[in-house]
């Protein structure tokens, strides 16, 4: 075999190569997987899931100095309300106000996962950490609570 056939080899292998690390490159990973399918049924009940720069006054710790986490961030929108600036933040499983009405200081959270809780004008929702629950086996529980905070305002 001269050299011009083995170089045409090697050049065909280097293709062969790039072109199937391109295709595995493309496979989704199965945690963002479950976290689409995740959002996907969050979607169908009526929920609005969004990811978000987590805002400073969360307290949700950064990537860096400079840089915000993003935060997955569930919400419900009811169309008639009229909602007060709120914001709470979740200290052991506990809401702690920082801006708005402080009645619903001390209520119990009843799901693992939520670092904070936003309510205002006709919105309320809630930043969770998703990787509690990618099988989505709390997202009626997170509804059912969003919808309970309209009734206490």
């Amino acid at each position: 075999m001269d050299a011009s056939h083995s170089t045409a080899y090697w050049v065909v292998g280097i293709i062969v190569l790039f072109i199937l690390g391109s295709i595995f490159g493309l496979r989704v990973s199965p945690r963002e997987k479950a976290l689409g399918l995740l959002r996907d049924k969050a979607r169908k009940m009526g929920l609005h899931p969004r990811l978000l720069p987590a805002p400073d006054w969360s307290k949700i710790p950064k990537v860096t100095e400079t840089r915000a986490s993003m935060v997955a961030y569930y919400s419900i929108l009811v169309p008639e309300g009229k909602f007060p600036l709120m914001r709470a933040i979740v200290v052991e499983q506990t809401l702690k106000v920082v801006t708005g009405q402080h009645i619903l200081d001390g209520q119990t959270i009843p799901m693992n996962g939520i670092f904070a809780i936003d309510m205002q004008a006709n919105c309320v929702g809630a930043y969770w950490d998703e990787s509690t629950d990618f099988h989505g086996e709390q997202l009626e529980t997170l509804k059912a609570y969003l919808h309970s905070l309209t009734q206490l305002t």
